[in-house]
């Protein structure tokens, strides 16, 4: 019967997860960019069009490594703590997928809303948006749109997640043998894919939330504030289909995502393992 690769310790996860969360936020940011600026009150060309597609990819640089070693980590091993019951993995998964979406946002959000203010042409560097989100709401400025990201994960993850672990398990089963690291890419790329078609709506007002500031007379029309109050606001003012908007792009830029980042984060196990680094569990 074949079997996963063992659970990986603190030190591995840090490692596996970094190097994911760095190689697919470097390769797909212009499409982020993209997506962002579909998605921003204004429109595309009002928020920059192709101009300045690198825009804010520091701060994504950043933040992606910490971020994506504190899902990892918690994923992990949250899922290694429950007992491995075929009938019980799917809830498993979630459980597991949502926890490490609560911890990583914890460092994600604030690098995330420096990124997309930047990527929405909103403030001219890095320098500037960090002094005037911290001027205008204080500390609490980069955690704005907090909880918002977080409803927006947790449907993804709870997506995503159990679709990939189940792709994962059934080919590896018809092959009779452990999934290559290339194959869990392309399960991961079929699992976003999905995950980013569907939750595209939650996407929509987490970057409207987070575009937002509760400056008066600064950016007027973008003061968004609230999950359920943003979307019926953007279907009532702009219809529908704009809460589809920058779909595409997601799904494509999620897509070829899950396969670089899941990819990468599997190869980095396999190389730990191949070296001795990783102990099974």
């Amino acid at each position: 019967m074949p079997r996963e690769i063992g659970t990986p310790n603190m030190s591995q996860c840090l490692v596996a997860g970094g190097f994911a969360g760095m190689a697919v936020d470097t390769a797909l940011y212009p499409l982020d960019t993209i997506k962002t600026r579909l998605q921003a009150r204004g429109g595309f060309m009002a928020s920059g069009g192709f101009r300045g597609i690198y825009s804010g990819l520091s701060s994504a640089i950043i933040g992606s490594a910490p971020g994506a070693a504190m899902f990892f980590l918690t994923y992990e091993q949250i899922k290694a703590a429950f007992p491995s019951r075929p009938d019980s993995q799917p809830l498993v998964h979630m459980f597991a997928a949502s926890a490490g979406e609560v911890a990583a946002c914890l460092v994600r959000v604030p690098t995330e809303v420096v990124k997309q203010r930047l990527q929405a042409g909103q403030h001219s560097s890095l320098a500037a948006v960090l002094r005037q989100t911290h001027s205008a709401e204080g500390l609490l400025g980069f955690y704005r749109g907090y909880l918002t990201q977080v409803v927006r994960e947790i449907p993804f993850t709870c997506i995503q997640f159990p679709i990939y672990e189940y792709l994962k398990l059934s080919y590896a089963r018809r092959k009779r043998r452990s999934i290559l690291s290339w194959e869990a890419a392309v399960c991961g790329s079929i699992a976003g894919g999905v995950a980013a078609a569907l939750t595209t709506p939650l996407d929509v007002v987490k970057t409207r939330v987070m575009l937002s500031t509760k400056k008066k007379g600064l950016h007027q029309g973008l003061e968004y504030s609230g999950i359920t109050s943003t979307l019926s606001r953007i279907a009532r003012e702009e219809g529908p289909r704009a809460l589809f908007s920058g779909i595409v792009p997601r799904t494509v830029w999620i897509s070829i995502g899950g396969f670089v980042f899941l990819g990468s984060y599997e190869k980095m196990k396999a190389v730990l393992l191949n070296a001795g680094l990783l102990a099974t569990a």
